[in-house]
C-alpha cells in the first residue's frame, strides 16, 4: 500500500540534503521523494512505514521529526502568541498528529501516609 510520509529535517546546506538523498535512495519501498531544503521538508512516497522512514533519515545525524499537521501547527502558533516563547522552544510541546491524547491523573491511594523524614545529626 503506497503512502506519503512528510518529515521536518534539520538541513542547512546541500551536503545535508545529499545525505538525506543517499539514505532514501537505498531504502526499500521508496518510490519517490522530494527534498525542500528551504522549508527543511522531506516528502517520501512509496510502500513504506512512517517510523522506518523517520529512523532511516535520522541515521544521517540530522534531527528529523514528522511534519506538524495543521492542527499541531495551529496549537504551536497559539502557544507562541500567548506565551511569547520562541517557536523552536514550543515545537516539542505538540504531538505530530492532530489527535490529542487524554492523560489520566495519577493519584496515590488514600490509605497511604507519607513518613516524615528524620534528620541525622
Amino acid at each position: 500500500m503506497s503512502q506519503t510520509v512528510v518529515l521536518k529535517v534539520a538541513m542547512s546546506c546541500g551536503g545535508c540534503a545529499g545525505a538525506v538523498k543517499r539514505v532514501l535512495s537505498t531504502m526499500e519501498g521508496v518510490e519517490t521523494f522530494d527534498i525542500d531544503l528551504e522549508q527543511k521538508k522531506v516528502t517520501v512516497k512509496g510502500n513504506i512505514e512512517p517510523n522506518a522512514v523517520l529512523q532511516t533519515v535520522s541515521k544521517t545525524g540530522k534531527k528529523a521529526e514528522f511534519w506538524p499537521s495543521s492542527a499541531a501547527k495551529e496549537a504551536i502558533d497559539h502557544v507562541v502568541a500567548s506565551t511569547g516563547e520562541a517557536k523552536d522552544d514550543v515545537d516539542h510541546m505538540v504531538a505530530p498528529t492532530s489527535e490529542a491524547k487524554e492523560v489520566e491523573p495519577v493519584v496515590a491511594p488514600s490509605g497511604v501516609a507519607e513518613k516524615p523524614v528524620e534528620s541525622v545529626v
